[in-house]
């Protein structure tokens, strides 16, 4: 999308609420406390039948204690980089500081149309004092109100002036979605910083630096999908704040969205319960799912060591032992793009159709060999098998009494179709039909 706005400033400003604003919804997390967004977050705005990309930036502070500063300043920077229109936010509560003044020096250097944008002009009086960010040496000052909206209409008014073009209302319709979820600090965001060979999220040490779920567009051997970083999931026990508690939402989310989980574990300490819980609700969902066991250098080996592995987690995983699992190390990048291409694949499988001869040509003998077991003296024959359209591989079978078909043959049925057609990693999902 050629139409970019980046909206940056020091912290607490006000600037995920504007973000919130203008992509029409409550897609980064705010907080009174400072520091809340740290990586770079996309969203799509429209404004009188133009549609911009916006950028959610953290806020660009020096000489403060947070670890994350010089990170967060390289975001900050990046995102001006990309940008065609610059929304440079001040808060008007406050009034004018230091911070405003060397940032505004900092956007200078970049040479981009840049918004002055006076936040939290609630009142006329407060609106009347936002004169004084006239000190930073911008001809237009924008007194606005990003938490009821005043102010902002005039602002996109003269932002779209600049687009040459109506841009896409949703650059990401209709492309595959993965994401990587996971528990906190198993490599997530720096798997993605690796595929992008940049750096798209921060990394570091800290469990919970990564807070909002970060879609990226990417390509790889000529095809297109969005990739989405998410925080990592705790047991409910462990989240201490709320912006954690958000965070965690922002991933479910990410879940119901996604059409292929790759759900990332640590090497050393193996399959966990919080990994479960991720499994059975993308099972539950109907999602496409692979294992990517990341940190697999850390791991001392010999010739059967994967092997063993793969069988321990197949048996913790029972009865799904379809799900593809991989052996990574994001580190030294070693099979890290074949772990995306697997995921694609997992995607293709979740949209295969068989067609209905094919499905009675295979299926019907493997009925015949091994029938349903019989009910009260009641036999039960099935006499046709069908694939409905729908978004996940799902099958009609038509029988003379569905009602006696029993949990245990189900899943007989369905791993013979995964026998004959594969659909490593796609759920399956098998209905019973009066004939």
């Amino acid at each position: 999308m050629a139409n970019v706005v980046a909206i940056v400033g020091r912290p607490n400003v006000g600037k995920s609420t504007l973000f919130n604003r203008l992509v029409e919804a409550r897609q980064a997390i705010t907080d009174d406390q400072s520091g809340v967004t740290r990586d770079r977050h996309y969203g799509v705005g429209e404004w009188c039948d133009v549609f911009f990309s916006v950028i959610d930036t953290g806020g660009y502070v020096t000489e403060s204690e947070d670890v994350f500063e010089a990170a967060i300043r390289r975001q900050v920077e990046i995102a001006v980089e990309e940008a065609d229109a610059v929304l440079f936010v001040v808060d008007c509560a406050a009034g004018l500081s230091e911070l405003d003044k060397s940032f505004a020096h900092v956007l200078r250097r970049y040479k981009k149309s840049t918004f002055l944008v006076a936040n939290k002009a609630d009142t006329p009086i407060k609106t009347h004092e936002a004169a004084e960010f006239y000190a930073l040496g911008f001809d237009t000052i924008y007194p606005i109100s990003a938490q009821n909206g005043s102010g902002t209409g005039e602002l996109l008014d003269d932002v779209i002036k600049l687009f040459p073009q109506k841009g896409e209302e949703d650059p990401y319709a209709g492309l595959p979605r993965l994401a990587i979820l996971g528990r906190p600090n198993v490599g997530k965001s720096s798997f993605l910083n690796a595929l992008l060979g940049k750096e798209r999220s921060i990394v570091s040490e800290i469990a919970g630096t990564t807070r909002d779920s970060i879609d990226t567009h990417y390509k790889l051997y000529g095809k297109d999908f969005v990739l989405t970083d998410t925080a990592g999931i705790r047991r409910k026990a462990r989240v201490k704040e709320n912006i954690e508690f958000y965070s965690v939402m922002r991933t479910l989310k990410a879940l119901e969205d996604t059409d292929v989980c790759i759900l990332m574990i640590d090497a050393v300490k193996g399959l966990e319960a919080q990994d479960m819980a991720i499994i059975r609700l993308a099972q539950d969902r109907y999602k496409g799912l692979m294992i990517m066991v990341n940190k697999w250098d850390l791991v001392e080996k010999d010739s059967h060591t994967a092997s063993a592995y793969e069988k321990t987690l197949r048996e913790q995983l029972a009865p799904a032992d379809h799900i593809p699992i991989m052996f990574t190390s994001v580190l030294t990048k070693k099979r890290i793009f074949q772990c995306i291409e697997k995921a694609v694949e997992v995607y293709e499988n979740r949209r295969t159709q068989i067609p209905t001869s094919k499905l009675n040509d295979v299926l019907l003998p493997e009925i015949e060999r091994y029938p349903p077991p019989s009910l009260k003296g009641k036999y039960i024959r099935i006499k046709y098998i069908t694939q409905l359209p729908s978004q996940v591989p799902t099958f009609a079978f038509f029988c003379n009494l569905p009602q006696y078909i029993k949990q245990p043959y189900v899943r007989y049925l369905e791993n013979k179709i995964r026998d004959h057609f594969g659909l490593a990693g796609s759920p399956i999902r098998l209905f019973f039909r009066q004939k």
